[in-house]
This record gives structure tokens, C-alpha cells and sequence, in this order.
């Protein structure tokens, strides 16, 4: 049996494309797209403001394509990850960081990834499929703290450059006036240097952009990271100096510290170098031990000595604080897991 269509993910130009189907009005789009992304329903039976034939009409055609999560985990931290099960049947997880007055929720653009990054248990799964708009928009919506939020990364499972074509209508409905109303400071994506689609991505939004770097030199990097044999990093740091990161949009690098592998005084001088013209910061993450992984992170000292002689050459640096590790927060340790109990 076919799958009904799902209506939670259509943008406002998707939804009028429906109302000509159905021979409904047009500006019904409208009403339907503020019963979806402002009022949060959870029936067609909510949108009171459409007649009951259409109401009926939409409900024949369409699923909202909304559901809960299958399973959560609780930090002591606060962090709290929520594993859902896409529409296909897979599993993608989400990470709610609470921190004071900000409320992040790291989302997942894909049940899987094709990138293959050494260190990642993403990366171990393969790609299963790309997430639908939908099924990026309910981690958000069907979430319990859903109103707390203040902040959303795409950092979660995927590659969001590799899912373009749902990312983007995702990114239309979370910043427009006729969806969630968010500004796009308060979302980040991240690549791994997905080159080919990153001009797109920077000319058609406004949200911030994290680069996952993790070695500034071309064979260590394609070493732990193959997306690097496609689309150079330098070829990546070269399309950003095009663009203007001075004002309300953001670009930083994200990396994670491996002991003995990147995180040398020669690395240091050459991200100065590959960097170089590009207003930017250089977020340091302490590696999250995998199961049967080589690596591992050096003690807080040397992560503190490599943040402080990238900050002495001039490059704003931080080091990120690890959150939930007692709840396999690593990207992938939980979707692992419940793959394998499916």
C-alpha cells in the first residue's frame, strides 16, 4: 500500500501547488501554513478557519507526517538525546543542550551518512537515506521542549549539503514569516565541505555556517576524512573568501582535537595559513571516544595550549564543553544502538 503524502514540510508555495490540486482557495495556503508552523496542530480537525469539506478533503489526501519519539536518554547534564524513526523506517537522533537561558537542538539532515569520517559512528552506518523536510522539521516540532528552543545546528547525523533539496525548504519554513518565524541567526549548519553545493546553500540563505575541518593539511584530513579527496578543504576555504562574514552571518570551523594527530604546532601554523583572509572563529571539540576507535583526545592542558597558540596568531578560538557523554553522545552511538534492536 502506498504511503500517504505528508502535508508538515510543504512551504507556503508547496501549499498553494495543493489547494490547486484540491480545488481549494488559494489563500488557504496561507491558513494552513499558520495551522502547521505557528499553531503546531495535531489533527486536521484544529484548522477551524477552513470549511469542513476541505478540512475532510486535506485529511483524505494527506498525513500530517508528525510523530513522537521512540526513545530518550537523560544526561546528568541536562542533555537530554531523542532517537526518532523516520518515515522510512530508519532511526536519526536529535541532542536538546540546555545552557542557562539557551536552549539548543542539534538536528539530523540524514538516517545515516555517506561522508564516511573515520572518527564518526554516523559515518559507520553508510547512508540508509536522506531525511525528508519533514522528518528534519518533526525533531523540532514534536520535541517536549519544542518552546524552549533558541537555537538549532544541523550537526547532527548527515551531511546537510548532501540533502539539498530537503535542507533548503526546511531553512524556507523554519526563517519565513509564514513559518516559524525564526531569524537565521539562530540557526547553523555544518559541512564537511560538501564544495559542489556550498555556493548554493550561501546565496540562497542567510543561516551561519560551520565547516567540520578537523586537519588543515590535505593527506591527514582525506586520512580521517574521504569527503577531503572530493572537495579540498582549500577549495572550500577559497569559496568562502567570496563572502561577507562580517555582519549578522557567521562562518567557524569546527575541530575536533585528536592527540598526536592534528593537534601540533604545525597544525597550528598551517590553519593560520589556510585561513587566512576569512573572518572567521575556530570552535575546539574533545574527541568522543567510539567504540573501537584509535583515537583519543590529549588532557584539557593541550587542548587549552592549542586553543591559546591559535588565539596568539590571532584566530578566535574556544573550546566547546563536552555535553552528555554518559548518554552515548558521540553523533550516531544512538541510532547505532537502535538499529540493532529493530
Amino acid at each position: 500500500m502506498e504511503r500517504m503524502r505528508t502535508l508538515y514540510g510543504e512551504t507556503v508555495a508547496g501549499l498553494r501547488g495543493i489547494c490547486a490540486e484540491l480545488n481549494m482557495p488559494r489563500f488557504a495556503a496561507g491558513q494552513i501554513a499558520r495551522w502547521l508552523y505557528r499553531r503546531h496542530i495535531s489533527s486536521f480537525e484544529e484548522m477551524t478557519d477552513i470549511s469542513a469539506a476541505n478540512r475532510e478533503l486535506l485529511a483524505r489526501n494527506f498525513s500530517l507526517g508528525l510523530s513522537a519519539p521512540v526513545r530518550e536518554s537523560v544526561s546528568a547534564d541536562g542533555t537530554k538525546k531523542y532517537l526518532f524513526r523516520t518515515g522510512e523506517g530508519a532511526f536519526v537522533e536529535s541532542a536538546y543542550i540546555p545552557d542557562g537561558e539557551r536552549a539548543t537542538l542539534c538536528v539530523s539532515s540524514q538516517a545515516g551518512c555517506r561522508m564516511g569520517c573515520r572518527f564518526c559512528a554516523t559515518g559507520r552506518q553508510g547512508l540508509q537515506h536522506s531525511l525528508s523536510t519533514c522528518d528534519i522539521l518533526n525533531q523540532i516540532v514534536s520535541l517536549p521542549e519544542r518552546d524552549r528552543l533558541t537555537n538549532l545546528v544541523f550537526m547532527g547525523m548527515g551531511e546537510p549539503l548532501d540533502n539539498m533539496e530537503n535542507l533548503l525548504p526546511a531553512l524556507d519554513i523554519l526563517t519565513s514569516e509564514q513559518g516559524f518565524g525564526w531569524s537565521p541567526t539562530r540557526i547553523t549548519v555544518s559541512t564537511a565541505g560538501v564544495a559542489k553545493n556550498l555556493r548554493r546553500f550561501l546565496d540562497e540563505t542567510r543561516v551561519h555556517l560551520a565547516v567540520s575541518l578537523h586537519n588543515p593539511f590535505h593527506d591527514e584530513r582525506a586520512a580521517i576524512m574521504p569527503v577531503e579527496n572530493a572537495w579540498p578543504i582549500a577549495e572550500v576555504a577559497d569559496i568562502l573568501r567570496g563572502y561577507d562574514f562580517t555582519h549578522q552571518r557567521r562562518v567557524s570551523f569546527e575541530y575536533i582535537v585528536m592527540s598526536g594527530l592534528n593537534d601540533s604546532p604545525r597544525h597550528v601554523r598551517e590553519l593560520c595559513r589556510l585561513l587566512d583572509g576569512i573572518k572567521c572563529r575556530i570552535n575546539l571539540i574533545r574527541f568522543h571516544k567510539i567504540p573501537d576507535s584509535p583515537y583519543f583526545s590529549p588532557d584539557a592542558e593541550k587542548i587549552e595550549a592549542f586553543r591559546n597558540a591559535l588565539t596568539a596568531k590571532g584566530i578566535m578560538t574556544t573550546i566547546r564543553a563536552s555535553r552528555g557523554e554518559d548518554i552515548d553522545a558521540a553523533c550516531g552511538l544512538l541510532s547505532t544502538k537502535g538499529m540493532n534492536k529493530s
